[in-house]
């Protein structure tokens, strides 16, 4: 239908332009462990400020998949620096270890890696970057990167036995979601991401079994200042799961901030150069400030 093509021909533009910039080096990187992937890239920020800054860590999408890296989302970290943050850009093990990057996400290993580098992180950016301010620490991520930081968010309430599981909450700011796949059970209904999230648990046969451990919408409440930015226009991850996961959290007596963008799709939000990515930029610094 027309309308069908024109909504499919803006989710390729702004997946082209937000694929368009040129990843941006960091200025350091340091391992969180010894495979190639556990490493983190850091950001200091191009401010003049004299005090310690806010430290954005940033957890990349790409639908779990191993031929998406944290290079694609370089920009959006060098944006945040450029608007006075300090950011950290995490790397973690994605695909699987037999597949060509098809297939989304590694059971544990994904989240043993998110796991150990925000236990890492703390002491990492101040041995690293020194301008950076653990105490205000915001985690935000985009997609599947955004399941992540709703994840990594709620570790203190992942079931008894949970290898993952902390007994402290993180020590958050704040987690700013966007796009998220953040309701496992409706992403595998509506098979977002060509079924991305009933891989990463390790296929159909695994799926109910591991969901209380990964589905964020099943860890609530965490206590941890919590919004969500949703393209309304998003094709890749839609609304639904936005919306599914703020009616869990009331339902759990949480309140999540939930913000909609008008005529916006998947990618304008870690695009420097869209109107989104400022109000992405703005949620943070709501929180980190």
């Amino acid at each position: 239908m027309p309308d069908d093509d024109a909504a499919a021909a803006r989710a390729a533009a702004e997946e082209e332009s937000a694929f368009s910039h040129e990843p941006v080096e960091p200025d350091a990187t340091a391992a969180y462990g010894d495979h190639p992937d556990q490493v983190i890239d850091f950001y200091a920020p191009r401010t003049e400020a004299a005090s310690p800054a806010p430290l954005v860590v940033v957890l990349h999408g790409g639908a779990w998949r191993a031929r998406y890296d944290r290079r694609h989302i370089t920009p959006f970290a060098d944006y945040l620096a450029r608007r006075g943050f300090a950011v950290a850009n995490v790397e973690y093990r994605r695909g699987s270890s037999a597949s060509d990057g098809d297939e989304a996400g590694r059971w544990p290993e994904t989240f043993d890696d998110v796991a150990a580098a925000l236990d890492a992180l703390p002491d990492l950016a101040r041995e690293t970057l020194p301008r950076a301010d653990t105490r205000r620490m915001v985690l935000t991520g985009h997609s599947a990167g955004g399941h992540l930081a709703l994840w990594a968010a709620a570790r203190h309430v992942l079931p008894a036995g949970s290898p993952w599981r902390t007994r402290e909450p993180a020590p958050l700011r704040g987690v700013v979601a966007l796009a998220p796949i953040a309701d496992f059970t409706l992403a595998a209904k509506l098979e977002v991401c060509g079924n991305a999230a009933v891989q990463l648990l390790g296929g159909p046969d695994h799926f109910t079994d591991r969901l209380p451990h990964a589905d964020p919408s099943l860890l609530l409440p965490t206590g941890i200042a919590t919004t969500l930015v949703q393209g309304r226009a998003d094709l890749d991850v839609p609304e639904p799961l936005a919306d599914a996961f703020a009616d869990a959290a009331a339902k759990a007596g949480e309140v999540v901030g939930l913000t909609l963008l008008a005529d916006v799709g998947h990618f304008p939000l870690i695009d420097p150069t869209a109107d989104a990515c400022a109000v992405v930029a703005e949620e943070i610094a709501q929180l980190a400030w």
